[in-house]
């Protein structure tokens, strides 16, 4: 009686990918981690599965809907949807543990159950860094946190790209100005201009309530153009004198004159007053990254200043500025845009030791111990096969180099060094063939 056979395959959103991807993945993603150390953030990582009522302490809506939410005895329990939440109760939790200003880094996997569809996915890794400051932290942190992603993306490769700065104060005040109410529900509709364009944003706006008048200043604000110091004059010079007005503008300000000190060129970040960022706890500079030449991949990064990280669980105010990168997403894009390097090996292996028969194998691994030991990554092929498949199984996944392991070698204490890709092989001593394969 056969056994019934399952057929494999995943659940819709999740990514899985071979080797040669997952490899390529790995190293996209130690590029990010190494970046973000080398500004000094520390690595933390909290549990997959949080409290449901740590999760959803700020409240349900769509949050609520899209979390995976389950019990196991008397516990509510959910997965955690994204790493800001987790962050503010692991500050709230450790406070008296911590030195501020906080700095980390958090690479993790994250699940949002929203509607599975193409370059949209249920579990997905962000890759986060933060600022925390205990009562207050400066505004400079701000420019800082745009030199990161300058780092982070100038060391992935990418060299036309965009960091667009705005501040919700200005936003913020300038709303007030013209008596509108509900400035979460406008500054959501002004972040969909590039997705729905200027009559969409116009019919969503009248559809809030705004008259003609209104909607006609809103649009001609967001539309200042010039070079970023124009931009600053022209926000200057509009005759807005309310407090938030005036804070956000100092504050722009303050971000753009240390970009210089950070180095970022100039070519490489933007003022743009049509960048919102749709969620409403951000209070101060807000962040959009894009590649210039791939717009329609949209934000490959974005973040921003928030007053109070962990209101829902302390009373101690904790201002912070962050940045996330959607990496699951951006590698699908870029992927798709035949942005990715094509010539990525299928195994980190730089050296496959072939003993010709068993007799050979002890040999074989004092070999391969020795090259792991000056920093070579390298395999023994065990299978009893004629020499033309071990080879062949070096070239499937494009294995550099290959040591072949016969009774001559290991009489005369000895390796055969075959270059994989001229053919060309010599016998050597080991510490001779370490210093051609290096």
């Amino acid at each position: 009686m056969s056994k019934d056979i399952v057929k494999p395959s995943t659940l819709p959103g999740f990514m899985e990918l071979l080797p040669k991807d997952q490899i390529l993945f790995n190293k996209i993603l130690d590029t990010i981690r190494k970046t973000y150390e080398e500004f000094g953030f520390i690595p933390l990582d909290t549990p997959l599965i949080e409290k449901s009522e740590v999760l959803l302490a700020k409240g349900g809506g769509e949050t609520e809907k899209q979390i995976y939410r389950f019990t196991k005895g008397d516990t509510d329990m959910a997965l955690r949807f994204d790493l800001t939440v987790p962050l503010a109760r692991y500050v709230a939790q450790h406070f008296s543990d911590l030195t501020f200003p906080f700095r980390r880094y958090h690479i993790g996997k994250v699940y949002r159950g929203e509607k599975s569809q193409r370059g949209r996915f249920r579990e997905f890794y962000q890759c986060d860094v933060d600022i925390i400051g205990n009562g207050k932290l400066s505004v400079i942190y701000d420019a800082e946190i745009v030199s990161i992603i300058y780092a982070t993306f100038n060391n992935l490769g990418f060299k036309d790209f965009t960091v667009r700065i705005n501040n919700r104060k200005i936003l913020n005040g300038f709303f007030a100005s013209l008596n509108v109410q509900n400035t979460v529900d406008v500054l959501r509709t002004i972040d969909k201009l590039e997705k729905i364009g200027e009559k969409g944003v116009i019919s969503e706006l009248k559809g809030i309530g705004l008259t003609e008048n209104t909607i006609d200043k809103i649009l001609n604000f967001i539309k200042i153009q010039g070079t970023n110091q124009e931009k600053l004059q022209a926000l200057k010079s509009l005759d807005m004198h309310t407090e938030v007005f005036q804070n956000g503008i100092d504050e722009l300000t303050t971000v753009i004159e240390y970009l210089n000190s950070f180095g970022v060129p100039e070519k490489n970040y933007m003022i743009d007053l049509t960048i919102a960022r749709g969620l409403d706890y951000y209070t101060g500079t807000v962040y959009e990254t894009f590649l210039d030449n791939y717009p329609e991949i949209g934000s490959v990064c974005s973040g921003g200043r928030y007053e109070n990280l962990a209101e829902y669980y302390t009373t101690q105010k904790l201002p912070g500025v962050g940045v996330s990168i959607g990496l699951t997403r951006l590698f699908y894009q870029l992927k798709e845009a035949g942005l990715l390097e094509s010539d990525t090996p299928s195994t980190l292996t730089k050296v496959l030791v072939v003993p010709m028969d068993a007799t050979c194998n002890e040999y074989s691994i004092k070999v391969a111990n020795t090259l792991r030991e000056s920093g070579i990554i390298s395999e023994v092929y065990f299978e009893e096969v004629k020499v033309g498949k071990k080879l062949n199984y070096a070239n499937k996944l494009d294995i550099p180099y290959v040591v072949l392991i016969g009774e001559d070698e290991i009489q005369r204490q000895m390796v055969s060094l075959k270059n994989m890709k001229t053919g060309y092989q010599e016998t050597l001593a080991i510490d001779e063939a370490i210093k051609s394969v290096k």
